[in-house]
Parts: structure tokens; C-alpha cells; sequence
């Protein structure tokens, strides 16, 4: 699991499960969180150029973004399955 060094995630009460491997992402560096290239498209082609009047809005226009993107299996790895996590995912076998 990749995450930033947010002190809730360094915790020393965090308990993390014996199948879980912690791969810590250098600070200020959003480029290497696969989720923020999530939103970033979402908010591109789906917020763009849009009015939202009420926040079921925002919730239908994220949901269907979301359910589109996890319809794109090639999309959404090309977005998320870097390099630096192929060889995190291969050491852990």
C-alpha cells in the first residue's frame, strides 16, 4: 500500500496486517499517489464546464465517473500501475 507520510499513517497504533506492505511516497510528490491521477481525470472530464446546484450532483457526476473509469481496465491502469509499484508488487511475492 502506497501512502504519504501523514502522521496518522505513521502512527506507532497503526496496526498493519501481516499481508500489507507500507511503501511511504516521498513529500510533495502527488505524481506518485495513483488516486490523485483518479481525480485528476475526473474533475477534467466530468466537472469541466459545469454548474452543480446541489451536492447529489457532485455525488451522481463523481459516481458515474468512477463507475465509467473502473469499466476501462486499460484506462485505469495505464492511470495507476506505475513503475515504482510493478517492482513494490514483485519484491512482496
Amino acid at each position: 500500500m502506497q501512502m504519504d507520510k501523514a502522521g496518522w499513517h505513521r502512527s506507532k497504533s497503526l496496526e498493519i496486517p501481516e499481508n500489507i506492505r507500507i511503501i511511504f511516497q516521498p513529500a510533495y510528490s502527488l505524481e506518485l499517489m495513483p488516486v490523485e491521477h483518479l481525480w485528476e481525470h475526473i474533475r477534467e472530464n466530468y466537472f469541466s464546464n459545469k454548474i452543480l446546484t446541489s451536492m447529489e450532483q457532485v455525488m451522481d457526476t463523481v459516481s458515474h465517473g468512477l463507475v465509467e473509469l473502473g469499466s476501462s481496465e486499460e484506462l485505469l491502469g495505464s492511470m495507476t500501475y506505475f513503475p515504482h509499484l510493478r517492482i513494490s508488487s514483485l519484491n512482496a511475492t
